[in-house]
């Protein structure tokens, strides 16, 4: 067997990178697609519409909610720069997806020492974000 010498990343990239993905594969017809819907937004491609829950829900119910893939897989695509979210077949997505989501760093928690955020794709998004409008 061939042993890769890339980083796979943590189980938090590595999953974030599989929610993405299916979004795709959703996206495109080549999933299920029960809980997303994609509208074309301009100079940004496609997006996904995040889910709102009910106001009033319980605290447990509402943490569920937005844990849940319908409204974290679409937190996740609307970070996608459109040079990926438009990538016309899967290989070449997922190269594209690769080569962005190695650009922020990856830092998954450690019990007893401080992070700066949550290690999650949509934080460091937020950051570089905020960071260029300075």
């Amino acid at each position: 067997a061939v042993v890769s010498t890339q980083s796979t990343g943590s189980l938090q990239r590595r999953r974030e990178r599989y929610s993405i993905i299916h979004m795709w594969k959703m996206r495109n017809g080549m999933a299920p697609n029960d809980v997303a819907r994609f509208y074309a937004q301009g100079r940004l491609g496609i997006r996904a519409e995040v889910p709102t829950s009910a106001t009033g829900a319980q605290t447990s119910a509402s943490t569920k909610f937005y844990e849940s893939f319908a409204v974290n897989g679409a937190r996740l695509w609307n970070c996608l720069p459109k040079t990926v979210n438009m990538a016309e077949d899967l290989d070449s997505f997922k190269v594209l997806l690769g080569q962005w989501m190695d650009q922020f760093p990856d830092n998954p928690p450690v019990r007893g020492y401080q992070r700066t955020n949550s290690n999650s794709i949509i934080d460091w998004v937020k950051e570089s974000t905020v960071q260029r409008g300075k």
